[in-house]
């Protein structure tokens, strides 16, 4: 495999400290090369396998994240633009933050339902959370907000037909996240028009 770098991309990358070899071994890993044996004959190979999971370039399952495809992408780019750092997402993580239920004290269709758990918790470690979520770059902010909706909905409508607060078995924000609590809704948003008719319902109703 050839690495070609130009003397502007080679700069930008020293200034960010980012070493050729920690770019190289992430290049043969978009190429898919089995890199497992190299690391595993080495502790110096196992070490810069290890940074770039800490680096955030790839996940554990040896997943290509958000921030290194664009780094991949600013290598392979003849262009003398600047390598930028991503910021947390601090913007999509607070509307995300607004969704999530207070506590499952709520109203729903006129009706009210008693509670007594705070819902949101650790709000810091969530931010963190939800910020590698997206670079690991499976799901986006939307569809994070859009599975929530879909889940609080689900659980208020089935505590309307049966009397019991369902939001008490939602769980809090942190162990959401660590657990991927909104994986099993993925498949059902896929509709446009679910976003619309949660946000809707969302409107019209009131956390407690």
């Amino acid at each position: 495999m050839k690495l070609t770098i130009t003397p502007t991309a080679f700069e930008e990358l020293v200034k960010k400290s980012y070493s050729l070899d920690l770019i190289y071994l992430l290049k043969l890993i978009d190429e898919l090369y089995d890199v497992k044996p190299m690391c595993e004959d080495s502790v110096k190979m196992a070490t810069l396998y290890s940074s770039l999971i800490r680096r955030g370039w790839i996940t554990a399952e040896e997943k290509i994240t958000t921030i290194g495809q664009e780094l991949l992408v600013f290598i392979d780019s003849k262009e003398t633009a600047k390598l930028l750092r991503r910021k947390p997402a601090t913007d999509e993580f607070n509307e995300w933050w607004n969704h999530f239920p207070s506590t499952d004290n709520f109203q729903y269709k006129g009706k009210h339902f008693l509670g007594d758990r705070a819902l949101r918790k650790d709000k810091e470690n969530c931010r963190v959370k939800f910020d590698k979520i997206l670079i690991e770059g499976t799901y986006n902010a939307q569809q994070l907000i859009a599975a929530l909706d879909y889940e609080v909905l689900q659980k208020k409508e089935k505590s309307l037909k049966t009397g019991v607060n369902k939001l008490s078995y939602m769980q809090n924000s942190l162990t959401y996240l660590n657990q991927l609590g909104f994986e099993a809704f993925m498949e059902l948003i896929g509709d446009n028009r679910f976003i619309q008719e949660t946000q809707e319902i969302r409107d019209t109703t009131t956390d407690i």
